[in-house]
């Protein structure tokens, strides 16, 4: 097959080409940076779909939709010129291609938690970040045509920018803060697990719809965090604040950055993303997709 990868020079969509390119798929990667993918059997092309479709596209039969801005502290305008409006380009780009659009469990409910979340479940009122508003915009954007949306939860594995990262950013003198100390249940993403979906999406007149796409059991987030840590050489001790108070403190902390225009420490997203259950039902992707995830998986993580 013919194939469109939109951000293979970010984590998600540079582990999504290279895939692809290894099966034997004819694949073009797109991104922002100049060399921001490169593979024997593939091609790259510097396209910023914030600013609209591409002149002079390739014939493609499938598009996986990767590129987003993904920063919670993102002002809205921002995040609706690439996450909508780039989908509406990618959409306008390639208007027959079959469109597999890798979109983000924040599009749920943030304010409780989730748990066995379908994906039928009622949209929210309101967003705790103008990623997770623009994200739900993004998809709707894809309704009655040819085209599979993959919501992932907490994507990692090698190459992983913020996950991991972010979890030893905040070890502090060999201890570490989470919310309500990790005692939730969580649905975790290997990036292997999210590829194989896409792998099954890809196929012209497949499945449409919304697909939950986790790990094939929840783990305890704290036990799935010394884990990883361990892994990595560095271990924790894990302790805990209320998720209400983080909740509240983030909140104050967001409200001073306002202020003074600088980012915050800490935001409500973050927070809530670790601090409620988040559990996804994987019932469609199982059955409509054939998707077989595998449990969640932190060998290799030494290297990551």
């Amino acid at each position: 097959m013919r194939v469109a990868v939109t951000g293979a020079s970010g984590f998600i969509g540079g582990a999504v080409a290279t895939a692809l390119a290894d099966d034997g798929h004819r694949v073009t990667g797109y991104g922002r940076r100049v060399g921001g993918w490169s593979h024997p059997r593939g091609t790259y092309r510097v396209w910023n779909i914030g600013r609209g479709p591409l002149r002079d596209p390739e014939r493609v039969d499938a598009v996986v939709h990767c590129a987003a801005l993904s920063d919670d502290w993102a002002r809205y305008e921002d995040a609706l010129r690439v996450n909508r409006d780039g989908t509406r380009a990618v959409i306008r780009t390639f208007p027959g291609a079959r469109i597999v659009q890798v979109s983000t469990s924040s599009v749920y409910d943030a304010f409780g938690p989730n748990v066995d979340e379908r994906e039928d479940a009622r949209p929210p009122r309101r967003y705790l970040s103008a990623y997770a508003a623009t994200m739900a915009l993004a998809e709707a954007e894809l309704g009655g045509r040819d085209a599979a949306v993959l919501r992932p939860h907490a994507v990692y594995g090698p190459g992983d920018p913020l996950f991991l990262p972010s979890l030893v950013d905040a070890v502090r003198a060999g201890r570490l803060v989470l919310p309500d100390a990790g005692a939730v249940q969580h649905s975790l993403t290997h990036i292997d697990n999210l590829v194989d979906a896409v792998r099954l999406g890809i196929h012209a007149h497949g499945p449409r719809g919304v697909f939950n796409v986790t790990d094939a059991e929840p783990v305890r987030l704290s036990h799935a965090v010394a884990e990883l840590l361990e892994r990595r050489g560095t271990k924790v001790r894990i302790s805990g604040v209320p998720t209400a108070a983080a909740m509240r403190g983030a909140h104050a902390l967001e409200r001073a950055a306002r202020i003074s225009g600088r980012r915050p420490p800490v935001t409500r997203h973050a927070v809530s993303r670790l601090g409620y259950e988040r559990t996804f039902d994987l019932t469609a992707a199982r059955e409509r997709l054939g998707y077989r995830p595998r449990e969640t998986n932190f060998e290799g993580a030494e290297a990551w």
